[in-house]
């Protein structure tokens, strides 16, 4: 566990945590209750929120796209934690890709505004290490909040309207909103109901669905760290400042090996090589999600291009301007098998051993 650290922050009201049902909002909603907080849980109407299921929290259904909504919800809380969006790592439909866009760009556009007109405290917004910017000529250079988001790239729609979110946060902030961008890598940890892209492949690999995968790395930061992190940055973050969260940088290959030390299945050996990959996934990936969009895409064009990256972050900002201490990797991959398998997400009669 992430040790706490004295990252209290005083408030007059209800804290509102957006995407409450998700993995990082639901962290974040049982951190607040742990410390006292009155909370309230903004979920998606129809959507999977058994994240939120039994708390003592106020929960309300709205969709980020409706403005009258997202200001029923803000109206009344003294600080809000924006952690919803839709994440996507496909090449969307452009109806799917329309529905990113309004969720992200529009949605945090609706959330920033009603904080103003509520006279809310501060906002914390989730950022994404996919709209931190990075060294072409040296990919794998270690990231930091400094560097602007380098465009020239095939990104994912996802990652273009979080550097639009970031935008619509700190148009707000001109206008006079206190708000701080926190800044994730690859989540990994509990209450992944969803489940997440990384927790969907680690239950996979436990059911022995995953034979092979690409070789790779990238930053992951468990939810724990996370949610400490966001503490922090509501606490001690300056205004209008990123800080970026990473708990480790691992490769696929070490990630597999945590995983399947933990819960004794047999480990994929197949490794493909990433640039035949992405020829194949860039053929079949846009027609899947336009003909077939609920079929799970699992190496598709943009995952390979990231994780090939080998893309490492720099938290020095948040450590020296919020004290952050980032903790091991290893006990929330611990914690996410444990997780999954009380929730009964992993079989452990079909665990390939």
């Amino acid at each position: 566990m992430s040790p706490r650290s004295d990252a209290s922050f005083p408030t007059s009201g209800k804290v509102l945590v957006t995407g409450a049902a998700g993995l990082v909002g639901a962290n974040i909603v049982r951190r607040l209750l742990d410390d006292g907080h009155d909370v309230r849980a903004m979920v998606l109407p129809g959507a999977d929120n058994r994240g939120v299921e039994g708390l003592e929290v106020e929960v309300v259904e709205a969709d980020l796209r409706d403005p009258d909504a997202v200001r029923r919800a803000v109206k009344g809380c003294a600080r809000v934690f924006h952690v919803g969006a839709k994440v996507s790592t496909t090449s969307p439909s452009a109806e799917e890709e329309r529905a990113i866009w309004d969720t992200n760009v529009l949605g945090t556009r609706n959330v920033m505004r009603s904080a103003l007109a509520a006279d809310v405290e501060r906002v914390v917004l989730t950022g994404s290490f996919s709209a931190i910017g990075f060294d072409p000529d040296t990919p794998s250079r270690p990231a930091h909040e400094g560097m602007p988001f380098f465009p020239f790239t095939d990104w994912l729609p996802y990652a273009r309207t979080k550097v639009l979110a970031e935008h619509e946060t700190l148009k707000a902030v001109i206008d006079g909103l206190d708000a701080v961008i926190a800044v994730a890598t690859g989540v990994i940890g509990p209450y992944d109901y969803l489940p997440s892209r990384q927790g969907r492949a680690l239950i996979d690999t436990v059911h022995g669905k995953m034979r092979a995968y690409i070789p790779g790395g990238s930053e992951f930061v468990s939810t724990a760290d996370l949610t400490e992190g966001h503490m922090l940055a509501m606490a001690r973050g300056r205004k209008g400042q990123r800080y970026l969260f990473s708990t480790a940088y691992m490769s696929l290959d070490d990630l597999l090996d945590h995983f399947c030390a933990v819960s004794g299945a047999k480990r994929p050996r197949l490794r493909l090589p990433p640039k035949l990959v992405a020829g194949v996934s860039s053929l079949y990936s846009r027609p899947l999600a336009r003909y077939f969009p609920k079929v799970p895409q699992r190496l598709t064009p943009g995952m390979v291009h990231i994780v090939s990256m080998h893309r490492r972050g720099d938290c020095t900002k948040a450590k020296e301007e919020l004290g952050y201490q980032p903790t091991d990797i290893r006990e929330a991959i611990r914690e996410t098998y444990e997780f999954f398998l009380r929730e009964g997400m992993i079989d452990r009669e079909r665990i390939r051993a």
